[in-house]
């Protein structure tokens, strides 16, 4: 019986310590607050890197500016899709052949020497007395070979192909979020600047009703007026103070959403600057209603994305018949081998090799069936997208026409009930005017002073939300590359598409009527 060979016993020996290390279970371990710490303190300086304070009263195109250029979640956004161009350049590579270098060496315990017999069909002759070598016990070998495999070759085309539609279906992404962002900033921002101008008024109000609600208890305790009447004036001040105060919960958290959403401080004072408050452009009038719907079968972020979902369907397809053809692979290598008995150490070699999957004959007209179920839901999915993003935009254009009437209705309301609050404090400062009614229309002015911001809110978001079920953007350059003073500049400047669109009686093409990098695949925007 031979001994266990010397060279095998320290592989034995670390076969049998990887074996008993797999086996071995790892404990989950949470997280400490300690550990915690450090992160949370480097995350919250990286949050605000780059992000400029603000010095001064903040505007609205400065608000969606700053929204633009450092909301987190848009950043977010800005890294899906350069990670969607990066893993573009990583399929690409997988076109070309393999190129593989290797080193070895091999060793043996003992020589491998062979017996041979003589052979004449159909007789074989007798074994060999003696053995012979072919082969040392310890040898190097090298390779370099290069390998091409055309089925691989043309899976990897159309996985290209794939990726960069991904890569475009991303950048379509990142547009309907900016879309959202800056109609979210628009409401938080006029929430914000009602906030500021209803604050003082809100609070002296709050103040008179509860003044006089004490004086109405101090004569109802002291019994100078019928009780009955007391508690109603009592009731009709408390209804007004409930009022006031929801008033004042309302706009309380509009601060915290605007710097939320424009990577501010939250907890710091913003002051909103003094804008005009009027209604929007009255060209989306003009309009026609063929014109939006041109514009947005053409721009519109959704259905662009389900073009290239079909897109990406297709080349499924293409895939799918692909892997039905022979497998042809090229291959050529130079090889070496320290082996002393072998003539030649150095030499070349060439093959090539075809291969042909018999089930596929079986599986084949399945898997095309299958493909094609495939395209033919990526249609039915663009059709519906289509029919929803039309519906989009009847909608929202109606909404926007809406809700311009009732911003001037608003704000008559408003100028109404500010010459009516003129009016009491004259009465008031007669001494011809109760408390009562002082507080009662002085909230009714704020009142109507808070719904008229918030109709104002609501007919810019209406807007955008029509900009945006059309696929438009503003003429905006690199969010990257430019500065916030810049980027606030061409915001400002951008203003409406509607006077384009009139003149619009064609097919309206991807960034005609607003050429901007938005609907380019860069992920630096």
């Amino acid at each position: 019986m031979s001994a266990t060979p010397r060279l095998f016993k320290p592989l034995a020996l670390v076969a049998a310590l990887l074996a008993l290390s797999a086996c071995s279970a790892l404990a989950p371990v949470p997280l400490t607050a300690q550990a915690m710490a450090p992160v949370n303190e480097s995350d919250r300086l990286a949050m605000r890197n780059d992000v400029q304070s603000i010095t001064g009263p903040l505007s609205l195109d400065e608000a969606i500016a700053r929204a633009l250029k450092f909301n987190l979640d848009r950043r977010a956004k800005m890294m899906e899709e350069a990670m969607a161009l990066n893993q573009l350049d990583v399929t690409q590579y997988d076109m070309l052949p393999r190129l593989v270098a290797q080193a070895g060496y091999t060793s043996r315990d003992n020589e491998r020497a062979t017996y041979s017999s003589s052979y004449n069909a159909p007789v074989v002759g007798p074994k060999s007395s003696t053995s012979s070598l072919s082969q040392e016990r310890n040898h190097n070998t090298a390779e370099l070979g290069l390998t091409w495999n055309l089925l691989d070759f043309g899976l990897a085309h159309y996985s290209a192909s794939q990726q960069s539609a991904r890569v475009l279906i991303a950048a379509e992404k990142r547009r309907k979020a900016m879309h959202l962002l800056m109609q979210d900033v628009r409401t938080a921002y006029w929430r914000a600047a009602s906030a500021q101008k209803l604050r003082i008024e809100v609070e002296k109000t709050i103040a008179l009703a509860e003044d006089a609600l004490n004086d109405s208890r101090k004569v109802e305790a002291e019994r100078l007026r019928n009780p009955l009447d007391a508690l109603r004036y009592q009731r009709q001040l408390l209804e007004n103070l409930r009022l006031l105060e929801a008033i004042d919960q309302e706009l309380s958290s509009a601060q915290v959403e605007l710097a939320s959403l424009i990577n501010a401080p939250v907890g710091q004072t913003i002051q909103i600057a003094d804008t005009d408050v009027k209604n929007v452009d009255d060209g989306v009038l003009k309009v026609s209603v063929q014109a939006m719907e041109e514009a947005a079968l053409a721009q519109n972020a959704d259905l662009r994305e389900q073009h290239y979902n079909a897109r990406i369907a297709r080349d499924e397809t293409r895939k799918t018949l692909v892997r039905l053809f022979p497998n042809v692979s090229l291959s050529y290598g130079l090889k070496y081998d320290s082996d002393s008995y072998m003539v030649h150490n150095n030499w070349n070699e060439a093959g090539l090799q075809m291969s042909f999957n018999l089930f596929n004959l079986l599986t084949g007209p399945t898997q095309i069936k299958l493909a094609e179920a495939g395209v033919a839901l990526a249609d039915q999915r663009r059709m519906a997208t289509q029919l929803a993003v039309l519906t989009q935009v009847h909608l929202a254009r109606l909404q926007l026409l809406n809700a311009r009437n009732q911003f001037d209705r608003a704000d008559a309301i408003y100028s109404t009930d500010l010459k009516i609050a003129e009016h009491v404090r004259n009465r008031e400062s007669a001494q011809a005017q109760s408390k009562l009614d002082s507080v009662s229309n002085a909230t009714a002015a704020i009142l109507s002073l808070l719904r008229r911001y918030q109709a104002l809110a609501q007919v810019q978001s209406a807007e955008n939300r029509l900009l945006a079920s059309m696929g438009l953007e503003p003429k905006i350059g690199s969010t990257s590359e430019l500065s916030l003073a810049q980027l606030t500049a061409q915001l400002k400047n951008s203003g409406t598409p509607w006077s384009e669109l009139q003149k619009s009686t064609t097919l309206i093409q991807p960034g005609t009527l607003l050429p901007t990098t938005a609907t380019q695949p860069k992920a630096a925007q």
